[in-house]
């Protein structure tokens, strides 16, 4: 797909991400606990996960025919071209009344992300990049801190809610990085955390047990906002290894040997 289709397409994705995300507020005003369905351990889903899911498929069909990966099944099947869809990244946020929580879409393309759009719904904050054309908050260019060191770093994260295979090293990181950072701030939702990152807000960023449509667009956005992507060991698997680490690249070498996971 040539950069004019791209761009064409891309301001279709942000209106639907927007579009959805205007209705998830509106059903926040009515919602009650009495909604909530449990998938799993923690694992929390409502009507407004499956109806977010149901207007994006639709619409993005009717955009660009493609594959889909998205959270909640209501759409299956890959392709070439795929799209990787969070209807609504912090579900738990959102059924506690808690305001961050946000709509997620990523175009894929042989395993590249090549689009993403991240609606943050509470601050009306839309942040997308196309690949080669630079990252945007609502209209306006944005990149990744300039921070040198993790003295003067902020953290984002997010805690396990029910893999805790790996606990113990990660009170080990979390620890080291209390006593040499900023601080550690756990939003809640992880395509959030990585555009703040993008746009200079935090640092760093890590978590594990992550999906695909968590992480998707909002790796493209940090990338094309000047920062580095990787999986725990420094490689590529971060779309569907269920682990990632970001940064600002000035910090990604310290970064990464707090990183004991």
């Amino acid at each position: 797909m040539d950069s004019t289709k791209l761009q064409l397409l891309l301001a279709k994705v942000i209106s639907t991400a927007k579009d959805t995300g205007h209705w998830i507020r509106a059903e926040r005003e009515t919602f009650s606990q009495d909604k909530v369905e449990i998938k799993g351990l923690n694992d929390l889903v409502s009507y407004v996960d499956r109806g977010a899911e149901q207007k994006i498929v639709t619409e993005l069909t009717n955009h660009f025919p493609a594959g889909f990966i998205v959270e909640e099944n209501s759409q299956s099947g890959t392709q070439e071209y795929n799209w990787i869809v969070d209807p609504l990244d912090g579900t738990t946020n959102f059924i506690h009344g808690i305001p961050s929580y946000a709509v997620s879409i990523a175009l894929e393309y042989k395993g590249e992300i090549i689009l993403g759009v991240v609606y943050e719904i509470n601050r009306d904050e839309c942040f997308y990049a196309i690949k080669g054309g630079g990252s945007f908050l609502n209209s306006i260019s944005i990149r990744v801190s300039e921070t040198k060191f993790l003295k003067d770093s902020l953290i984002a994260t997010g805690f396990p809610i029910y893999n805790f295979s790996k606990m113990e090293n990660y009170l080990k990181s979390l620890e080291h990085l209390m006593r040499n950072t900023h601080g550690i701030r756990r939003i809640g939702s992880a395509a959030t955390d990585l555009c703040y990152l993008a746009c200079g807000r935090v640092d760093a960023f890590f978590e594990y047990n992550l999906n695909a449509w968590d992480v998707a667009a909002g790796a493209l956005i940090v990338k094309e906002a000047g920062g580095t992507v990787t999986d725990f060991k420094g490689g590529q698997n971060w779309l569907f290894g269920k682990e990632i680490i970001a940064t600002n690249t000035l910090v990604e070498k310290e970064f990464k040997a707090c990183i004991l996971l």
